[in-house]
């Protein structure tokens, strides 16, 4: 078992952290968009950091209040990938 970490500082780190939790389970977009029952032009645009309006004041005040958010996902590594 692994361990990925994510710092989300602003809307390009939620939508990196998205994308490369989605890689490390080995979904596709239209997978994810699947079981999230969203579009997945949707999912592309959060994964390519696209703010909105509600997401930037949340991340903003969150900020503020000196708040950090991080992610933590556990996960089994792939054979191309390693557990260090």
């Amino acid at each position: 078992m692994a361990t990925q970490r994510f710092v989300i500082r602003n809307a390009a780190d939620l939508g990196r952290t998205v994308a490369q939790a989605r890689h490390l389970s080995g979904m596709t977009q239209t997978d994810l968009a699947a079981q999230t029952e969203m579009a997945r032009d949707y999912l592309s645009r959060l994964e390519g950091g696209s703010e909105t309006l509600h997401l930037t004041r949340a991340l903003a005040a969150l900020r503020a209040l000196g708040v950090r958010l991080e992610a933590t996902m556990e996960y089994e590594p792939g054979e191309d990938e390693s557990d260090g």
